[in-house]
C-alpha cells in the first residue's frame, strides 16, 4: 500500500455536520407534559416473546413502551395510520439527531412527507449516554434482524426474527396478504437496544441492553399512528439474535388519549413544504 505524503494532514480534517438543526422546529415539550397530564389511557396490547404486535394512537396522544418482565429489546415500526406509504424513515432520522434518539427528539416520516410522525417525552434510559465502547441506547442505524440475512450467513429457515414478526402482524391488523405486508415493513427503531461501531473496523455491534423491568420510552403521537412493536429474538441482545437460544420476555404497549378539549388549538405537522417540481 502507497501511503501519501499528507496523508496524516488528509485524516486531520475537521469534520463538517452534514445536517445543522438548529432551523429544526423544536417540540413543545412543555406543552406536551401538559396534555400527558390529562391524557386517559385507552388501551394496550403485549409483544409476546418473538411475536409483534400493533397498536394505533390518536394524534395527539401517547404510547408507551415498557419493559415488564426482563431485559428485553424492541423493533418499532410506524405508519400514517390512514396511508402506509408514509412511515418512518430511519435514515433521515439518524442523519437529523445522531445514532441515537432520547427524549426530544423525534421520529420522522418518508419522502415526500418528511415531518414528524412522534416525538420522544421521556426515556427513562436516558441517563445511559454513550459508554467506554461507544455503545448508545435506542439506535437508528440497525435494520432489524430478518429472516434473509439469517439465511445467507447461516442457513436455514427462521421465521421469528423482527422482519417476519412486523410482516405477521401488519397482515393481521390490515387484511393485507402477508407478501404484500411485507413491502411495508421497514428498518426500525431498535428500542432498549444497545449497540454502536467498533472503532477499528467499523462493524455494527450489540451489547447487552441495559434496560430493566419497569423502565419506558414514551412517545407523542403528532399524526394518527399505526404502530407495530416485535419483541426481539435476541433478548437482550447481549450475545446472538435471529434463534431460540436467548432469554426473551414480553413488553408492554400503552396508548393514552388526549381529550380534544385539552388539545386546544394544537395542530400535527404539516406536509413537508418543497413542491415536488424536482427541477421540471
Amino acid at each position: 500500500m502507497n501511503i501519501p505524503d499528507d496523508a496524516a494532514a488528509r485524516r486531520a480534517v475537521k469534520p463538517v455536520i452534514c445536517y445543522p438543526v438548529e432551523t429544526l422546529p423544536q417540540p413543545d415539550l412543555a406543552a406536551y407534559a401538559g396534555f400527558r397530564a390529562h391524557a386517559i389511557k385507552t388501551g394496550e396490547v403485549l409483544a409476546h416473546p418473538r411475536e409483534a404486535a400493533t397498536f394505533r394512537v390518536p394524534a395527539g396522544g401517547f404510547f408507551r413502551i415498557t419493559s415488564v418482565e426482563g431485559p428485553q429489546v424492541g423493533d418499532l415500526n410506524l405508519w400514517h395510520a390512514d396511508d402506509l406509504s408514509e412511515r418512518f424513515y430511519s435514515g433521515k432520522t439518524r442523519a437529523l439527531h445522531g445514532t441515537h434518539v432520547t427524549t426530544g427528539q423525534r421520529l420522522w416520516s418518508s419522502f415526500p412527507t418528511l415531518r414528524p410522525m412522534a416525538t420522544i417525552t421521556t426515556d427513562t434510559l436516558g441517563w445511559y449516554g454513550k459508554d467506554d465502547f461507544g455503545g448508545s441506547v435506542h439506535d437508528v442505524i440497525g435494520t432489524r434482524c430478518d429472516p434473509y440475512t439469517h439465511n445467507l450467513l447461516s442457513g436455514g429457515q427462521y421465521h421469528h426474527c423482527c422482519h417476519s414478526n412486523l410482516t405477521r402482524a401488519l397482515a393481521d391488523a390490515t387484511g393485507l396478504p402477508l407478501h404484500d405486508a411485507e413491502a411495508h415493513v421497514h428498518d426500525v427503531l431498535n428500542v432498549f437496544m444497545c449497540t454502536g461501531f467498533t472503532r477499528d473496523t467499523g462493524q455494527y455491534f450489540m451489547k447487552a441492553s441495559p434496560v430493566r423491568p419497569g423502565d419506558y420510552l414514551e412517545f407523542f403521537a403528532e399524526i394518527p399512528l399505526l404502530g407495530a412493536l416485535s419483541a426481539c429474538p435476541g433478548g437482550d441482545c447481549s450475545t446472538v439474535h435471529s434463534s431460540d437460544q436467548a432469554a426473551c420476555y414480553p413488553l408492554l404497549v400503552e396508548v393514552f388519549e388526549t381529550p380534544a378539549d385539552m388539545l386546544g388549538d394544537w395542530q400535527g405537522p404539516a406536509l413537508n413544504g418543497y413542491d415536488r417540481s424536482h427541477g421540471r
